[in-house]
């Protein structure tokens, strides 16, 4: 009996789900999907883009460990410490004259000194730009004196009213309601939806909110992705971290300036949610291939987001304007809205090249389903049900009533004629470039009202022609990897021809007596010295928005 109970006891397994097994389940669990995620962000990037980012990463290391040698880190405090003085001089005006309102006033003022004090505020910083005498970038999309009595009167006789409260302000959901549909069809997309928000930050984060929500409703993906171009706006990276969403950033082709759709494709994943291309971009003025990038969604049913948020009420009358076919070859127009298949929503700013008041911009989306993704319901507030549309609660309607009273004062032909007139003053200068400024190339082959241009001769740094140029009043970008650029409105159009004289003075200053020490020269070239270049004018950046609020 001893026997047979010894051999049943030999061929007893232990059991298939012992804690053993399930530490070993759990590690190949954890070892698989990181490795997982490790194929798809090296399949996203390649293995020379990897090995810079590692090399990157272990070059910040080392170099911030250099930096805290005693001796260095006094030096680079000392250095940084005045930087930021400089920047909060810039910004905060100084002086035993400088009268600063800290706490209400005892007895209210009255509207004549209300009126004294701003003027004062106005001019006690010197050396600020005045958007007024045109050499700007971009900035200040003004419709001209005119209009902006329209927009004061809108204004005025909706000051209080909040879209949050329909039935307290009709008129108000009204018009946003018909800012919308108007948007939609410049956009060829009339059966669409869409929100207003407050600018095209908020209109691009509410888009990622959208595909986010969407992703995990109907496909259940909880780690989504996203896979935009270089250009793109900052906007998606700052939505992204807000969400919690992984970035993939995709390299742009150096001669088309346009993002590589194969780059694209190879970043594709079972969670991506979204693809992102431009019409046009922030930095160079040039747009993606839209085409190419709704092929991808709709072949991997996926959503496509067309920044046009610049291009906004630019790129929609290029066609008519007669001005989509470019010139010998250059700035040619192609497919961005609606009409190309797999384009699901498109951001577009009313107060930039639709001169509406600052602070409105249109989401619009393919459809009124996707939409709903966007909002926010909650029924069991103990306030009552609460719902909004996008990221604000309140809101204020009076830019809504600014923003239709622009768009009926201006009307089509309107919007048509400042089309054609901004756009052929980029195209003057982009060409004055090329054809004169042999020291210069323009960035790709903008379409719109963007001109951005970098240098080709050994001698000169294009970021001293830019701080050359603010020399001679001009306020324009820099932009990284070093390059300039200018946003043309109807304040450039009368200013066409100094700006060139202006540059190609600036170019033989940059050649023959560079200061180096101009804000751009500094600033960026902090940027690109070593690998925490980045990590310092991030420091630097921080100090700005600290003295925004330094009363």
């Amino acid at each position: 009996m001893s026997t047979i109970r010894t051999r049943a006891q030999a061929v007893i397994k232990p059991p298939l789900l012992s804690f053993d097994n399930a530490k070993t389940l759990l590690f190949l669990y954890v070892v698989l999907t990181r490795a997982i995620k490790v194929q798809r962000h090296l399949r996203a990037r390649g293995i020379l883009a990897s090995v810079r980012e590692l090399y990157t990463w272990v070059a910040q290391h080392f170099i911030s460990l250099f930096l805290r040698i005693p001796s260095m880190a006094a030096k680079v405090e000392t250095e940084m410490n005045r930087a930021k003085l400089d920047i909060e001089n810039q910004l905060v005006p100084k002086g035993a004259d400088v009268v600063r309102h800290l706490s209400l006033p005892d007895q209210g003022k009255s509207l004549e000194w209300i009126i004294s004090q701003m003027e004062i505020m106005d001019n006690e910083l010197s050396g600020h730009s005045n958007w007024k005498n045109g050499k700007i970038s971009g900035a200040v999309y003004h419709g001209g004196d005119e209009l902006e009595s329209v927009i004061v009167q809108a204004y005025q006789r909706y000051c209080v009213s909040n879209p949050l409260h329909p039935a307290v302000f009709p008129a108000i959901r009204k018009m946003e309601a018909e800012i919308v549909a108007m948007c939609l069809k410049l956009y060829n997309n009339p059966n669409g939806a869409g929100t207003m928000t407050s600018g095209g930050t908020e209109s691009i984060i509410m888009a990622l909110k959208t595909y986010r929500d969407w992703a995990r409703t109907v496909k259940g993906i909880t780690e989504p992705e996203i896979v935009i171009p270089s250009t793109a706006h900052a906007a998606f990276d700052k939505g992204a971290a807000y969400f919690k969403i992984k970035v993939h950033t995709i390299s742009i082709d150096p001669v088309t300036c346009k993002v590589d759709i194969k780059r694209v494709k190879r970043a594709i994943n079972p969670n991506t949610i979204l693809l992102v291309g431009s019409a046009i971009n922030f930095p160079d003025g040039n747009q993606d291939d839209i085409t190419a990038l709704g092929k991808l969604a709709s072949y991997y049913k996926i959503g496509l987001h067309v920044d046009c948020c610049l291009g906004s009420f630019i790129m929609p009358y290029l066609e008519r304007a007669g001005l989509a076919h470019g010139e010998d070859g250059k700035y040619k127009l192609f497919p961005f809205d609606f009409r190309v298949p797999g384009v699901t929503s498109i951001s577009c700013d009313t107060h930039k090249y639709g001169f509406a008041p600052k602070g409105t911009s249109v989401i619009m989306y393919r459809d009124a389903e996707l939409r709903k993704h966007q909002y926010y319901v909650n029924p069991h507030w103990s306030g009552g049900v609460y719902a909004s549309p996008s990221l604000s609660g309140s809101r204020p309607g009076a830019l809504i009533a600014g923003t239709w009273a622009v768009m009926q004062y201006i009307g089509d032909e309107g919007y048509l004629e400042s089309c054609r007139s901004i756009v052929s003053t980029a195209r003057k200068i982009a060409n004055a470039i090329s054809e004169s400024i042999p020291e210069l190339y323009i960035l790709g082959s903008p379409p719109a009202s963007v001109v951005a241009f970098a240098s080709k001769h050994p001698k000169v740094n294009v970021l001293e022609v830019g701080d050359a140029m603010a020399e001679r009043g001009w306020h324009l970008n820099a932009l990284s990897p070093p390059a300039v650029h200018i946003a043309c409105t109807r304040l450039t159009v009368s200013m066409v021809d100094t700006f060139i004289a202006d540059l190609k003075d600036a170019v033989k200053q940059a050649k023959t007596t560079p200061s180096g020490k101009g804000t751009m020269v500094a600033l960026y070239g902090l940027g690109q010295s070593s690998a925490v270049g980045p990590s310092m004018v991030g420091q630097l950046a921080e100090t700005f928005l600290d003295s925004l609020y330094k009363a």
